[in-house]
């Protein structure tokens, strides 16, 4: 329960610093590229420092690790309310501040995916990730509302930043109070081998290199949220409540399906059931590729939503369950990678499509690369075709280090 409410107060303090930095940024510059260049500074760091900030959970105490990222998060919540204080009309500042934040979510991320397994006994963890999963979506729609509020009511940024900072302390205190389960950790030495352990974790073990890939192919494919605007204006003539309507179907669909699965888990066919799931995430794609109708397209986006959510939490529990703790950290670096990765490459390759087959070909196009990409996964991974329980799915590397700890005992 800390925990979870540790997490909802940082993603809402940095969705709600998001909206203010969106705006600053806007309002100094006036140009479209400047709030791109506010997600690449971000997206940047990651991308440098997963094989550290992988490293670094696994050989410290996870719960101190992120204890020192909510010391991080409000230092640059900080930051930007002194910028914003001191009157600043340059963009450079706020740019530096959300490096220094890229910084900082390198190491929550992975941090943060790592200690779940440390938190939950392990025939809950399914239940646990989809309890993540909706408190997440819940800050993420809460977060960004806040924040617009806070913006408009006492007309600029500062108030959105101090409520930021105000968050993350919140989000520090509820971690001081966690306890999590002990466990048994060689403390490896920072080298090449240790640090590109996961990558090779991943590549040997066939299963989570397929739920991994299979998330990352699927979503570059598939990235038809990126073109909604030109849906709402073009060919829904809905206008811009139009799409604040679609941008938000699919979190809509995701937090319906994250507290379903919450109180009814899957139990069994979890292979399957993944593949199934990012299929719907095509087909989904490829009805509101088809859809004229604001109401029809809505429907797909929430369904998208839901299918989405239904392989997150599949993928999430198959990944963390097959990989052994002391090798946590490094794995969920690289799967983290992999997610940002397809994120922002699937916004450049639904763009990049459009603009050389129009629109609706383009997110046609990309809902039939996701049911080929599945059947092809499907034929390529037989492993993961026929995973059962999730809480099954214990690694052989996990079960001789937990055989080996036995014997030392």
């Amino acid at each position: 329960m800390l925990f979870q409410l540790a997490r909802f107060l940082i993603v809402a303090a940095t969705e709600m610093q998001a909206v203010a930095v969106g705006w600053q940024v806007y309002d100094i510059t006036k140009r479209a590229l400047d709030l791109g260049l506010v997600g690449l500074a971000q997206f940047l760091p990651g991308i440098l420092l997963f094989l550290v900030s992988g490293h670094t959970s696994d050989r410290f105490e996870r719960r101190k690790v992120l204890s020192a990222c909510y010391v991080g998060y409000a230092v640059c919540s900080g930051l930007l309310l002194l910028i914003a204080e001191c009157g600043v009309h340059s963009a450079r500042p706020i740019y530096v501040v959300l490096v220094l934040l890229g910084v900082v979510r390198s190491f929550t991320g992975t941090a943060s995916r790592s200690i779940l397994p440390q938190l939950v006994p392990e025939e809950h963890f399914a239940n646990a990730v989809a309890w993540n999963a909706t408190t997440f979506q819940a800050a993420t729609i809460l977060g960004p509302s806040l924040g617009g509020i806070l913006y408009a009511a006492f007309h600029g940024p500062s108030a959105v930043y101090a409520g930021a900072m105000l968050t993350a302390v919140g989000a520090l205190l509820s971690m001081f109070r966690i306890k999590t389960q002990p466990q048994v950790r060689r403390r490896e030495p920072m080298t090449a081998k240790t640090i590109l352990a996961g990558l090779h974790f991943i590549w040997r073990e066939r299963m989570v290199l397929g739920a991994i890939s299979l998330d990352l192919f699927a979503v570059l494919l598939g990235g038809a949220v990126a073109l909604l605007p030109v849906y709402a204006r073009e060919i829904l003539h809905a206008g811009p409540w139009g799409l604040g309507l679609l941008r938000t179907a699919p979190g809509i669909g995701a937090a319906l399906m994250a507290v379903a699965l919450a109180h009814r888990p899957l139990r069994g066919r979890a292979g399957p059931t993944l593949l199934w799931s990012v299929a719907g995430f095509g087909i989904c794609t490829i009805l509101f590729g088809v859809s004229r109708s604001l109401v029809l397209s809505l429907i797909a986006l929430i369904c998208l939503g839901a299918a989405d959510m239904v392989s997150v939490i599949i993928r999430a529990t198959l990944v963390q369950l097959r990989t052994p703790d002391e090798m946590r950290g490094r794995v969920m670096s690289v799967d983290m990678v992999f997610i940002g990765t397809s994120n922002e490459l699937g916004q450049f390759e639904s763009g990049l499509t459009a603009q050389w087959f129009g629109t609706v070909p383009a997110v046609l196009l990309g809902g039939v690369g996701t049911l080929l990409v599945v059947v092809l996964w499907a034929w390529t991974f037989p492993d993961l075709r026929r995973a059962g329980v999730l809480t099954e799915m214990k690694s052989v590397a996990e079960e001789a280090s937990e055989e080996a700890a036995e014997r030392m005992h």
